[in-house]
């Protein structure tokens, strides 16, 4: 079986070498190395990672993303970004992605009409050219949209079935001022335990190009690990997607300090403690290196 973390983040010391933006949770002399990751990776049997842009989205700012894709071509494949006020995104994209393991990109806006009943043309939607390139470059398209915008996915889904798309983080969509930083430095997204983001998640399992991240538990749960009050979430995406469109990832390095990554190895066993072992494999890794096309190990 081959075990893959579908959804992390890694980023270096900030110099000339690889710039980045800052934060308060990502200042400058602060770093969470591939080196790091793939320490933890191997204590914990873990293959091959999905290294998610964080730090800014020009071009300059995915200079440490592309050197761990460079120095380690078999372990990681990339997710870009892309400058929202970029009205010709299609340059951006190719130049990220020329040779380089970046494979797609995450949106976290969709931009469109707000109210779900007004009349939609997909071509005026603000990511439309971006879902148009995707299509004809097969890029992947990683999502994490705003609650404002889910109405506005099965227009893009219909118009580019050809698109494999993945759902981040339990397919939640924050709402407006929901999001923090809690004391640990992690992403905190205050939500109900019956989330409205859900109408628009389980619709989207029509669509047999979309795949769920099992993922960032922390930031939605109101209990320690293994968050109990999240396993009829699980259940339902499991019941929607099936085995084979779900992916299990850690959300690395957030999750360092509490739970650990070792623990979050063996989250879709508490979570998701009947599956049978096919279909766990699957979740753990099989369904991300048949659907993101993961290379072989060398």
């Amino acid at each position: 079986m081959t075990r893959i973390d579908s959804h992390l983040h890694v980023f270096a010391k900030v110099s000339p070498e690889f710039p980045r933006e800052t934060t308060s949770v990502c200042p400058a002399d602060r770093e969470e190395t591939a080196e790091k990751l793939l320490g933890e990776m191997e204590a914990n049997g873990i293959d091959q990672a999905m290294l998610v842009q964080i730090g800014g989205d020009s071009i300059e700012h995915h200079a440490y993303l592309l050197h761990c894709l460079k120095t380690y071509p078999d372990r990681f494949l990339g997710i870009g970004l892309i400058p929202p006020d970029l009205s010709e995104p299609e340059a951006h994209m190719d130049t990220l992605t020329d040779g380089t393991g970046m494979i797609g990109f995450r949106l976290s806006s969709v931009g469109g009409p707000r109210d779900p009943f007004d009349q939609i043309k997909v071509k005026e939607i603000k990511t439309y050219r971006v879902w148009k390139h995707a299509a004809e470059r097969d890029y992947v398209l990683w999502l994490y949209p705003r609650a404002v915008d889910a109405h506005l996915l099965p227009y893009l889904m219909e118009t580019f079935p050809q698109v494999r798309v993945v759902l981040n983080h339990l397919g939640l969509c924050p709402g407006k001022g929901k999001f923090s930083w809690d004391a640990k430095g992690r992403p905190r997204i205050e939500t109900a335990e019956y989330n409205p983001a859900f109408h628009t998640t389980h619709r989207l399992a029509c669509f047999e190009n979309v795949m769920v991240h099992v993922s960032g538990q922390y930031a939605f749960s109101n209990e320690a690990y293994p968050y109990p009050d999240l396993d009829r979430w699980h259940q339902r995406l499991l019941d929607h997607y099936g085995a084979k469109r779900l992916m299990w990832a850690t959300d690395f390095p957030w999750i360092l300090e509490d739970p650990g990554y070792g623990q979050l190895t063996n989250i879709i066993d508490r979570l998701l403690p009947d599956l049978p072992k096919g279909e766990y494999d699957d979740i753990m890794g099989e369904n991300a290196k048949r659907f993101l096309r993961f290379p072989d190990r060398l």
